[in-house]
């Protein structure tokens, strides 16, 4: 499509916990890296146990500790990536600066992770890990479905990709970087926005015509911005919150990837980045917040 801007991963961070939640992410990290032909690093951080706080002196060796999980990262995930190009990291340290610092060192281009797991990782939840990389760090960062089960592999296919925008003209760079992942990776695009209900307005006799005017004033300016970023996608506008909206419209069209916009949460940069958090959390797939 003319004007639509190319994707460069050439560097995938794939943080690994050990838990059956990173293994099910597994297979999705090396899909993206086969279709980009990007190098994967496996990171792991590795912590020592201390005696009387963080203060006291470690119980175990911090070396030893560290031996110990390269060891066994090194055994983990050899027919997963066989074939690819693959690092593997330890290093020692709190999960989530490692993440951030190792991304912004080494030239990574996406960060793909769960939202929670066990061990060292097992605060890998919204609102702690996942929260300060999401928003700390520099890159996209893919995230599986946020639930108790292992990542459904029904969506390794990623033929169904919707995009969820707001009116600002910050997406129109959103909408022309989803356009170009749906190309590469072959799959249909659908946009999605939505519009407060009425509950959300204080004034009770506006009647549904006014929520009417909301949603094709909504449409119309979305169709503006999918035009000015050469990006031709069917539109889907609903009525409710963002996360609400975002998660009936992924599991009507059975989409298989969602594609936000992360944004800088202390700035006002679209009704959508402020609820990045709340749609992550309910989306029935993965979702890769840019």
């Amino acid at each position: 499509m003319p004007g639509t801007t190319l994707i460069s991963i050439k560097h995938i961070l794939f943080p690994v916990d050990f838990s059956n939640r990173s293994d099910g992410a597994a297979p999705f990290v090396a899909a993206l890296a086969a279709k980009y032909g990007a190098q994967v690093t496996l990171l792991t951080a590795a912590h020592a146990n201390y005696a009387g706080g963080l203060a006291g002196a470690p119980m175990i060796d911090p070396q030893s500790i560290l031996d110990a999980v390269q060891e066994q990262l090194d055994r983990t995930y050899l027919a997963e990536f066989s074939g690819l190009n693959l690092r593997r990291v330890t290093v020692p340290g709190e999960p989530a600066r490692e993440i951030i610092d190792f991304a912004a060192a080494n030239a990574v281009d996406l960060v793909m992770m769960t939202t929670h797991g066990r061990g060292p990782f097992r605060q890998l939840l919204l609102g702690s890990v996942a929260a300060k990389v999401l928003h700390d760090v520099h890159v996209p960062v893919w995230t599986t479905a946020h639930s108790a089960e292992a990542p459904d592999h029904l969506h390794l296919a990623m033929r169904k990709i919707l995009c969820a925008v707001d009116t600002s003209p910050a997406s129109a760079g959103l909408l022309r970087w989803a356009s170009a992942l749906s190309q590469t990776l072959g799959a249909d695009l659908r946009l999605v926005h939505s519009v407060p209900g009425m509950e959300a307005w204080p004034e009770q006799d506006l009647g549904p015509e006014f929520e009417g005017t909301l949603r094709e004033n909504a449409r119309k300016l979305i169709l503006d911005l999918a035009q000015s970023a050469a990006v031709d996608a069917p539109i889907s506008i609903g009525t409710g919150t963002v996360p609400d909206v975002v998660r009936e419209e992924a599991v009507k069209q059975g989409a298989d990837l969602i594609v936000i916009g992360r944004g800088v949460l202390q700035g006002t940069l679209g009704r959508l980045r402020t609820h990045a958090y709340g749609i992550i959390r309910s989306a029935p797939c993965p979702v890769i917040s840019v």
